[in-house]
């Protein structure tokens, strides 16, 4: 019996952006119809590399700055959830742009919860491999403020859990916009309840 099983839930790739430098206040993304991926990620993308800074997302493991595999490379957020975030907000929609999507996907249900270790391959055969979810962090409430003035600072709450997932390069190839990804997940049990 293989490690990974592949579903038969699929997503199809409805925007896809680069990250192509971070100020101190916002976080902006630019919106392209493919995207080459190498092991290192996006090779114009801000978050590329084979190794980064550790952050506060693994404080309890590293001091920060600590160099440390990559596996941010790659922001992946569903259209249903931005939705769903956007009118807890009061907005009409919410751009991938303002929260620094690399990837939006539609059709994978409760999408950020989506187990770690999980695969999404392209039909190229490029495949990246979910590291975890992603917690909402100040970048995009900043960008939806300046968007939208009044809707930004309440968007940690409201994306909490729904933040989509961080993702590395498992293999390479080229992902394009309309492309089916295929949800292959670990053959894994439960570990909750066993923290002693």
């Amino acid at each position: 019996m293989p490690a990974l099983k592949p579903t038969q839930i699929t997503g199809r790739i409805v925007w896809l952006g680069r990250v192509p430098d971070r100020d101190t206040s916002e976080i902006t993304t630019l919106p392209r119809i493919e995207m080459p991926l190498t092991f290192a990620g996006p090779p114009d993308e801000i978050h590329a590399g084979l190794t980064r800074p550790s952050c506060s997302r693994v404080k309890s493991q590293y001091p920060k700055g600590t160099e440390i595999r990559n596996t941010r490379q790659l922001s992946i957020v569903s259209a249903d959830e931005l939705s769903d975030i956007a009118e807890t907000l009061d907005l009409d929609g919410i751009e991938p742009a303002w929260v620094g999507a690399s990837i939006v996907v539609e059709g994978i249900p409760d999408f950020s919860h989506i187990p770690p270790s999980s695969r999404l391959q392209a039909p190229s055969g490029a495949t990246v491999t979910i590291d975890m979810q992603n917690r909402p962090c100040l970048y995009p409430a900043m960008t939806i403020e300046a968007a939208r003035p009044g809707h930004g600072k309440a968007f940690k709450a409201a994306a909490k859990g729904l933040r989509g997932v961080t993702a590395w390069v498992e293999r390479e190839g080229t992902l394009k916009l309309g492309d089916v990804l295929t949800l292959h997940v670990p053959d894994q049990r439960a570990w909750a309840g066993r923290q002693s």
